[in-house]
């Protein structure tokens, strides 16, 4: 019992050291977009772009997959449900409020978590252990700004893009079952999905998914940044950096939909 509560409190320390220098990176790298140009020292535009393109273009397809697949899914089963109260075109408004204030943020960030949140992991981690960043150093190049920052505006600006990709997706998927499995009219399931949509569920669903990006950037620098241990290292770290993404943003998804809840967003 005592190793078992002595493991538990161990877990818990860790989780609130990674919390607290994950919201201290998150500072200094705001420090630095924001002062940076008054230092003469901007985040890099090309390094940006670098990675607008690599964390958002390269990821439009299977984002907008993934989402269509779950559009198709959320439609079947809310019509199985649905179709027993005699409700069967509200299942056009039940897959688009999901997707855009829920599903379309959640799963997209998700995807985005496991594959542009483990590859910058990988990234900076192999240059931790090699010692490139330390080089940087060597230059007078601050990591934070060369490395960490241009990520995090990437990701910030695409994350939204990609997640507003998903819902349509999303949305298009639950028309295709409603059409091809559930002989719903076109204009019927469209009309549904416009009358039951509103801007406060696309705007719920953009600022989850621009508060995810800042996770997954942060925890992915932080954890690449600070790895040991070789090869190895390398490895363990993407586990952990993917892993903690996850959690973190299931648990601010549930945190932000509590508040959105009782403040009637």
């Amino acid at each position: 019992m005592k190793a078992l509560l002595e493991a538990i409190g161990s877990l818990l320390l860790n989780l609130v050291a990674e919390f607290f220098g994950i919201i201290h990176l998150f500072i200094k790298t705001m420090e630095w977009i924001l002062m940076g140009p008054f230092r003469k020292k901007p985040v890099s535009f090309k390094h940006i772009t670098a990675q607008t393109v690599f964390g958002g273009v390269n990821s439009i397809i299977i984002v907008f997959f993934v989402c269509y697949a779950m559009g198709m899914v959320l439609a079947m089963q809310s019509a199985y449900l649905l179709e027993q109260y005699g409700a069967l075109n509200m299942a056009a408004a039940l897959v688009a409020v999901s997707m855009t204030r829920e599903i379309g943020p959640v799963l997209g960030s998700l995807v985005i978590a496991g594959r542009v949140g483990a590859a910058i992991t990988a990234e900076l981690s192999t240059m931790k252990v090699t010692e490139q960043v330390e080089a940087l150093e060597t230059l007078a190049l601050n990591p934070i700004r060369y490395l960490v920052a241009p990520r995090f505006l990437a990701l910030l600006l695409m994350l939204p893009c990609l997640i507003i990709l998903g819902d349509a997706a999303g949305i298009l998927g639950g028309f295709t079952i409603g059409r091809l499995a559930l002989d719903l009219k076109a204009g019927i399931y469209w009309d549904t999905t416009f009358s039951t949509l509103a801007m406060k569920d696309i705007m719920t669903g953009l600022l989850k998914s621009a508060v995810f990006s800042a996770i997954i950037t942060m925890i992915s620098c932080r954890t690449g940044l600070s790895t040991f241990g070789g090869a190895e290292g390398v490895g363990r770290s993407t586990t952990s950096a993917v892993v903690m993404s996850f959690i973190y943003i299931i648990l601010a998804d549930a945190i932000l939909t509590y508040i959105f809840y009782f403040t009637g967003a």
